[in-house]
């Protein structure tokens, strides 16, 4: 991955009104108007395969800029081509690759704009040398908008923790929460309808490149997947953003654990301890929501609603708590600047991702025959060590499943993937029905004349012999990493 990074970090309007209000910044070094207007064919195939297109006016000058996002950007030395143009029209020449992509009768519109006030400081931190741009406009498609209130740091030179410095000095003065969203996203965003989740997305790894890099690409993606949801949880209470933010939490901490003898000193697991007490805080509200579709009794139906709200607020205000924002930051600088990736670059022996890949979910699915041979023999609390135990192989499967992409690979990966949900179904089912109960307790309403309405029931003894079944089907299923 590139040695250069940019943080963006989002700021409410009060928060941005406290920062430039401070004595921090200063005036800036220079202010500028710009209009960006994003282009796309009819059918929006740019950005469906990964590109973006704008042509940005700032006084009298037009600057075009193409950028390649996504599994597109693996495709390319680079990711962005930039080049004066005339006018307010996109140019398809041999300066970008949207021509050689997409044929020379490619069509482009105008999709939306973005209207900027962009305030810039030349900033040093610790001797290294920053942008430090805050930007402040609006999205624009017809009549709708949404507003932009970000900040950016770009590292110019020097040190890349430098960066994380300047991030922390302006989050005790204005609470702050890092960006993962684009301008050109926001923009689409409001074109089409607003989306109330997001699932995990599609990963492209390079079999070659060190397996360090591969983890930092994964939890990356699996930050990212985070963000993207608490952001609709905050604003709408939603319980499917929730879910996604959560499942979220779990592949970023299963990739800690599958990548676990890469990441060197005590920080790996120090941050994965408090994405366990974030997602903990999550979980609880999620099991209401899980309780509360069953609840046709309305006496039971109020009071687990009344749960829920009060479950609602404490995951807000853990969301927006300092040791939340502290985390983010923490995780965010660690898997930039951690030792583990310097380790990673400099050992002679550094092994690739492909045979790190192979060799991992090589040995998950050997703990899952292990734990999971005689279901009936163990209990309740060991059964769901199991129920773990599948939910990390999927997981190992699912971000490694581009390095296997010849047509035996995509075979085999499709039959082992549904092998494994069948296998989820049925360990889900038997935890629902040993959890249940637990949850109304935990709640006090363990006596409830409607208890019974809520909570899972089935034949135990089938429930396992099925999940044994699944688990058999699992391990029949020919490896697609083989």
């Amino acid at each position: 991955m590139s040695s250069e990074i940019e943080l963006k970090l989002e700021l409410a309007p009060e928060a941005l009104d406290k920062l430039l209000t401070s004595d921090i910044l200063g005036a800036p070094d220079e202010t500028l108007s710009q209009r960006s207007t994003y282009f796309d064919t009819a059918d929006w195939k740019l950005f469906r395969e990964g590109f973006t297109l704008r042509v940005r006016k700032t006084g009298d000058a037009y600057v075009q800029t193409v950028k390649a996002t996504g599994p597109s950007k693996s495709h390319f030395a680079r990711a962005e081509w930039e080049s004066a143009v005339p006018g307010n029209r996109p140019v398809f020449d041999h300066s970008n690759p949207l021509r050689a992509e997409f044929g020379v009768d490619i069509q482009a519109h105008p999709i939306f704009d973005v209207e900027i006030e962009r305030r810039v400081w030349n900033i040093e931190e610790n001797g290294s040398k920053i942008e430090f741009v805050i930007d402040q406009g609006a999205a624009i498609a017809g009549e709708r908008r949404a507003p932009v209130y970000e900040a950016e740091l770009e590292l110019k030179d020097g040190r890349q923790r430098a960066l994380f410095a300047l991030a922390r000095t302006i989050e005790a003065i204005a609470p702050v929460k890092l960006g993962v969203r684009s301008k050109a996203e926001r923009g689409y965003i409001l074109v089409e309808r607003q989306q109330t989740l997001f699932k995990a997305e599609r990963l492209d790894l390079d079999k070659y490149a060190r397996a360090s890099v591969a983890f930092q690409t994964i939890a990356a993606s699996c930050f990212r997947q985070f963000r993207l949801n608490e952001d609709v949880l905050i604003k709408r209470r939603n319980g499917e953003a929730l879910h996604q933010a959560r499942v979220a939490l779990r592949r970023l901490r299963s990739a800690f654990t599958l990548f676990k003898a890469l990441l060197i000193g005590d920080e790996s697991q120090r941050l994965k301890e408090e994405l366990r007490w974030l997602a903990g805080i999550l979980g609880d509200a999620r099991d209401l929501d899980v309780l509360l579709e069953k609840a046709a009794d309305e006496d039971l139906h109020e009071r687990l609603r009344q749960a829920r709200e009060a479950a609602y607020d404490e995951v807000i205000q853990a969301l927006g708590s300092s040791r939340a924002r502290a985390l983010m930051l923490d995780f965010s600088e660690w898997l930039y600047c951690g030792d583990f990736q310097t380790a990673g670059a400099t050992a002679p022996d550094a092994i690739s991702t492909g045979d790190f890949a192979a060799m991992a979910l090589d040995k998950m699915r050997k703990r899952l025959k292990k734990h999971g041979q005689a279901l009936a023999e163990i209990d309740d609390e060991h059964r769901h060590e199991v129920r773990k135990d599948a939910k990390k192989l999927r997981y190992a499967a699912e971000f490694f499943s581009s390095l296997f992409n010849d047509q035996r690979g995509i075979r085999r990966y499709k039959r082992f993937i549904a092998a494994m949900e069948e296998l989820q179904d049925e360990l889900g089912a038997l935890n629902d029905l040993a959890t249940g109960p637990n949850v109304l307790a935990k709640f006090g309403l363990a006596n409830h004349p409607a208890r019974d309405l809520v909570i899972a029931h089935g034949d135990k003894s089938s429930l396992i012999s099925k999940a044994q079944v699944s688990i058999e089907g699992v391990l029949d299923a020919k490896r697609f990493w083989r």
